[in-house]
């Protein structure tokens, strides 16, 4: 899958990021580069963004070296892009990249509720039911962070329930990259996905239901693609002779 290119942004990362006093000194790389994560995933660092090694590195109070590691870590998963000379930013999906994210999630996600409701146990779906119930919480309080951040947490549980732990990593890619899409071109005024999809879902996966919830969640991927708007912009048609007149 091509990376996400990226444009500057002017903000820089620690006003995105708040202070991060649950971490320790000798906080892990993985540990940052959750944290970072974590940000994107609530738009809390929109795409675009620039992330300072030296400024993050006094934020998480660790070297910069954790930092720089950290970003390489996520540079890795698509969800940072590093241009070199200018620096470390927060990737930009293209529209095409978009789509992209959108048609591997099509392919995977449908198969991967199908196979899974052969399989899940009580407590596989007692976490998916947790998940679902904060999601509710959080559409209620109208906290669209934390309803994003729980239903990318939703969609990564299925894989990870599911036990397969290369399809866990590339959900989590996926899913990182699709809050990035949402924030970059999500359609205001459009009504978001009906509320009680996962729910319903997860009624299929203990029915163990295979053929449900795999027409389900291609309902519900649909649903989420409708509220997005991936047009390419209008390009408007340069007056030549009006551009060089005066020459």
């Amino acid at each position: 899958m091509p990376r996400a290119t990226a444009a500057p942004n002017a903000k820089g990362a620690d006003a995105a990021v708040p202070p991060n006093g649950d971490l320790a000194q000798g906080a892990s790389i993985d540990e940052i580069a959750e944290r970072i994560l974590a940000a994107i995933w609530e738009h809390r660092l929109p795409p675009g963004t620039k992330l300072v090694e030296e400024r993050l590195a006094g934020v998480f109070g660790v070297s910069r070296t954790k930092v720089r590691l950290g970003f390489a870590k996520l540079a890795h998963e698509g969800v940072l892009t590093v241009l070199p000379n200018r620096g470390t930013f927060v990737s930009s999906p293209s529209v095409a990249e978009a789509r992209q994210v959108l048609h591997a999630r099509r392919l995977l996600e449908p198969a991967l509720v199908h196979d899974l409701a052969a399989s899940i146990t009580r407590e596989g779906l007692r976490t998916l039911r947790a998940i679902a119930r904060q999601e509710a919480q959080a559409r209620k309080a109208n906290d669209r962070r934390a309803i994003i951040r729980l239903s990318g947490e939703f969609h990564c549980k299925l894989a990870e329930i599911f036990g397969n732990q290369y399809l866990g990593r590339y959900m989590r890619e996926l899913c990182s990259l699709t809050c990035l899409v949402i924030a970059l071109y999500d359609a205001p005024g459009l009504p978001s996905c009906p509320h009680h999809e996962h729910d319903d879902i997860i009624d299929a996966l203990e029915a163990g239901d295979g053929a449900r919830a795999a027409k389900l969640m291609v309902e519900h991927l649909g649903h989420v693609e409708s509220t997005l708007k991936l047009e390419l912009p209008v390009e408007e048609e340069v007056d030549l002779e009006a551009v060089f007149a005066e020459i």
